[in-house]
């Protein structure tokens, strides 16, 4: 008879139900946000466990994944579904969530989410620290150009590394200014050079990764989207078909169809939001007059002159995802040319 069990997992618990084929509960506890301590709470149901189901979350795919190593058939639930399933419940509690789970991987009807490599996970955790430097910078930035605009003082259009040098030259010699100012100014160097550090690591990893290095040779795919993508994807041979990619990375259209109603929508925006945004930038890159052109610049093209720019933008950054996929499972660096 197989054994079901789901978690709940937070920051310092974990609850657990473990339910029977039938539905009945067997065990409900809670034990420590340590994979030891989850492991050690199913260890007596090993022979006879059949799925291991806990929602996909930040400290999932680290118990999820020492889980996976230690040989217990985990399945990481897809959030929306387990929100979904779990909202019939009027009383939401850990061990009512950890029941629920548990009956969803009983009955099956779920939809799986990778766990990321480790390798994966750490190319992941580069690519959001240097997006927090680059949002910590911005922020820095905007700050100083609200307290400078009520002064009538006006940065106008300048790149960061003049950042500095504008703001004091608008400053002039006003030492309360100067004052308020000289903290902010030393943030944002530091800011910009920590950024820096980042960025470092960002090109020291695409230099040493050939899969990286093959995403590159498209047009419009810098350093920064080939490692977006990369730790996004992690593994391609999880998908049968290439063009799943778009639908995985929220770029395919919302559909409603009901009786004789079928409309047909934006896109969906699930999946990854940075890759998502990654290769929209990506896209808006190819569609500049000075991009070199290609089949893939023709192809956009001719959508933007039937169906405007902006979905122009938004189909050929999904051909750029199936197409990237594409080259990576055939292990083929972009054609610029159809033949």
């Amino acid at each position: 008879m197989g054994v079901y069990a789901g978690l709940d997992v937070s920051l310092d618990a974990v609850s657990i139900c473990v339910v029977g084929e039938t539905g009945e509960m067997l065990w409900q506890g809670k034990v420590l946000g340590e994979p030891e301590a989850v492991k050690a709470a199913l260890d007596r149901w090993r022979d006879g466990l059949a799925r291991v189901g806990l929602e996909a979350g930040a400290t999932s795919e680290w118990i999820g994944g020492h889980l996976v190593d230690e040989g217990f058939p985990v399945v990481c639930l897809e959030s929306r579904h387990v929100k979904a399933a779990l909202s019939a419940m009027t009383v939401k509690t850990d061990r009512n969530d950890a029941h629920g789970i548990a009956q969803i991987v009983r009955t099956g009807w779920f939809k799986t989410v990778h766990l990321k490599s480790a390798a994966g996970q750490r190319l992941r955790t580069l690519t959001a620290a240097r997006k927090a430097a680059v949002r910590a910078l911005t922020g820095n930035e905007q700050v100083i150009r609200g307290l400078l605009r009520p002064l009538s003082l006006k940065i106008g259009a300048v790149t960061r590394v003049r950042f500095e040098a504008r703001v004091r030259h608008l400053v002039g010699t006003d030492r309360l200014l100067l004052s308020v100012f000289e903290p902010l100014l030393r943030l944002h160097k530091s800011l910009r050079e920590n950024l820096a550090d980042l960025h470092r690591l960002v090109l020291r990893a695409v230099r040493a990764d050939p899969v990286c290095r093959r995403l590159m040779t498209m047009p419009g795919i810098g350093p920064v989207t080939a490692l977006t993508y990369r730790a996004t994807i992690d593994d391609p041979e999880r998908f049968r078909r290439s063009r799943s990619v778009g639908a995985y990375l929220g770029l395919t259209p919302r559909r409603y169809q009901s009786g004789e109603v079928d409309r047909v929508g934006r896109i969906t925006k699930v999946g990854d939001g940075d890759t998502r945004t990654a290769l929209f930038e990506a896209a808006n890159a190819i569609l500049r007059p000075t991009t070199r052109w290609s089949s893939m610049k023709a192809w956009a093209m001719k959508i933007a002159d039937r169906q405007g720019v902006r979905r122009a933008k938004v189909a050929l950054a999904r051909r750029m995802a199936v197409t990237l996929h594409r080259m990576w499972v055939d292990e083929q660096d972009f054609r610029w040319t159809a033949a």
